[in-house]
């Protein structure tokens, strides 16, 4: 079932994107050779419980910390370690959930450690660039096919692999809601109504698109070992533009 949110649970929803947006701020003015992924969960957790919020993540489906961050060729939901440290030419995708009021805010980004290689710099700004494609068919009308073949448009123009498995979705009083929300056209005429708000998160690959689970049964990685990028906001139809609601509130 498809929720449409009320006027409270958007403003719960604008504060939870809020303090998930102030997460990101730090992680890209943080992230560095040299730190561990393990101290970028610790200071997420930190910021989140600071603005009276919880890590959605934290003990989901018993996940065990409050980020996913996933590092080159880990495409969603790496664990973070303290052994598990950043070097020079790497990039990680963070993952961040916030619950307040009841309400979740759910974004991700991708970021370069140090310089980069031009081959991964042209993935990250593709994958995002796919993102807002995505965002930018959010109006009431419009069907979820059409969010689905922004974001394939701009990874067949790049020649980038797909991940087929893994999509956007529904979110709300739950961070996983329907709709399923495939990055690539599959036929879904489901109509955008006003009030309908979905995270939108395009994963991309240098290489093909299949991944594989690995041994902790968490982080999804490419076959052939090439980087992925992610990059998500959850966004709202309205009466007029479509809301990103995982933003800084000015």
């Amino acid at each position: 079932m498809i929720h449409r949110k009320s006027r409270e649970d958007i403003k719960r929803m604008r504060q939870a994107g809020h303090i998930v947006a102030l997460v990101h701020q730090e992680m890209k003015r943080i992230i560095e050779p040299g730190i561990s992924t393990k101290e970028l969960d610790n200071i997420a957790y930190k910021i989140i419980k600071e603005n009276r919020a919880w890590p959605t993540f934290l003990g989901y489906n018993g996940f065990p910390a409050s980020i996913c961050a996933s590092v080159n060729e880990e495409v969603v939901h790496g664990i973070p370690h303290e052994d598990v440290i950043l070097r020079e030419g790497d990039i990680i995708a963070v993952d961040v959930g916030a619950t307040y009021g009841g309400l979740v805010g759910d974004s991700a980004w991708t970021y370069p450690v140090g310089k980069v290689s031009e081959e991964i710099q042209r993935l990250l700004k593709a994958t995002e660039e796919a993102l807002f494609a995505g965002i930018s068919q959010m109006y009431e009308g419009k069907i979820l096919d059409d969010i689905s073949g922004a974001i394939e448009t701009v990874a067949q123009r790049e020649k980038l692999g797909i991940v087929r498995q893994y999509g956007g979705h529904g979110v709300g009083r739950k961070m996983h809601e329907d709709p399923f929300l495939f990055n690539y056209k599959v036929g879904d005429k489901t109509t955008l109504k006003q009030g309908m708000a979905i995270a939108i998160e395009p994963m991309l690959n240098l290489g093909c698109d299949d991944v594989i689970l690995q041994d902790d049964k968490w982080t999804v990685s490419t076959v052939d070992k090439r980087p992925s990028a992610h990059f998500e906001h959850s966004v709202l139809v309205t009466d007029n533009e479509p809301l990103i609601l995982t933003q800084v509130i000015v």
